[in-house]
């Protein structure tokens, strides 16, 4: 398995294909296209919409704009990469939403926007983690929030799926 710096290219930057071999996502969920930058505390990343995303077409009809919470997922999935870039063993692990706090909302996101999102760690143990993240479209901020992750065993933590996914 190949470590995170690994996967990076010569520019530093981890593109979507890497990103999937880090965290378990696929498309449509990816909320992440490329990760331009990634340390120890701070993940910078983007996002590119297009008119073609399904959640486009149903909000809102007629005036399309993506949901907050797919902005905050983005965040999110941003924030996992780099807590499993601070994780021994990260392959090893699960990271979990656990709580958002303070999550604002200051502009829409429209078809074509890229969305850049900045995360910076605040602390972290072996249990979990404190993120703070934004979200801007042309440097201006569409939303903000602080979120808590949890950190947990993957092996443990598949193994109380239901059954219909074992």
């Amino acid at each position: 398995m190949k470590t995170i710096d690994e996967l990076k290219n010569e520019k530093g930057e981890i593109d979507s294909n890497a990103i999937k071999q880090i965290i378990p996502y696929e498309r449509p969920f990816l909320m992440i296209d490329r990760v331009l930058t990634l340390d120890k505390s701070k993940i910078s990343a983007v996002k590119n919409t297009s008119a073609n995303e399904e959640f486009f077409k149903g909000h809102f009809a007629g005036f399309p704009i993506m949901p907050g919470a797919l902005i905050i997922e983005g965040m999110g999935q941003a924030g996992t990469l780099l807590v499993r870039y601070n994780l021994d063993n990260h392959w090893e692990k699960e990271v979990l939403a656990y709580k958002i706090k303070e999550a604002k909302f200051s502009a829409p996101t429209f078809p074509g926007d890229q969305l850049k999102y900045e995360v910076t760690l605040l602390g972290k143990d072996e249990r979990g983690a404190l993120l703070s993240g934004k979200a801007f479209v042309n440097d201006k901020v569409v939303a903000e929030a602080t979120m808590m992750v949890a950190v947990v065993d993957r092996r443990d933590f598949r193994s109380k799926a239901s059954p219909v996914y074992k």
